[in-house]
């Protein structure tokens, strides 16, 4: 065993663990930041395969972008420490099973689909030119995507944040309760 498979099975087990993790605390703030660890653990992968353009846009958008979004959610919602609910039984045997299913039908594509070296070899692909494809604002640029896509993902976010924040509404009923407007005049 070289150095280069204990570093990819190193990577794999961050990934795999903090993936593991992430899905199954009951804590919304860790399971972000399991989330983190995963996402630097596929950043490492793609680094090891020699593919650092696709890493580099792994650690800024998704490491950088989404989850430092997500931690900020979490504390602008006022929710870091809360544990989540515990699900029930049988929502945990659906998730398992889908797991499975899910796993099953990987296998079967990894073994059905036939493998076999391209017969030319692939063009060399620079930063300058992923740039210019992203940012050009011609037919073939994706300038315009790009923006539709973050103004959306922005408008989610202030959506998701003003139903968090949304205050219960205390009724007069409720004894021992009253509303921060009333006097307690008639």
């Amino acid at each position: 065993m070289n150095g280069s498979t204990v570093i990819f099975y190193l990577l794999a087990a961050l990934t795999l663990v903090n993936g593991v993790l992430s899905v199954s605390t009951r804590q919304i703030f860790r399971a972000a930041i399991y989330l983190l660890f995963t996402l630097i653990g596929i950043a490492g992968l793609y680094f090891w395969l020699n593919y650092q353009f696709i890493a580099a846009v792994q650690v800024v958008v998704y490491v950088g972008g989404i989850v430092v979004l997500i931690i900020f959610s979490i504390f602008l919602t006022q929710q870091a420490g809360e544990k989540l609910q515990k699900q029930k039984i049988g929502r945990k045997l659906f998730a398992a099973l889908a797991v499975f299913c899910g796993f099953g039908l990987t296998i079967i594509q990894v073994y059905q689909h036939a493998f076999y070296e391209p017969a030319e070899t692939g063009v060399p692909v620079s930063v300058a030119a992923i740039g210019q494809k992203m940012l050009s604002m011609n037919d073939e640029g994706y300038a315009l995507p790009f923006e539709v896509v973050s103004m959306l993902l922005l408008a989610a976010m202030i959506g998701c944040i003003v139903i968090a924040m949304k205050e219960k509404k205390i009724t007069d009923n409720e004894p021992g309760t009253s509303s921060p407007d009333h006097t307690g005049k008639e």
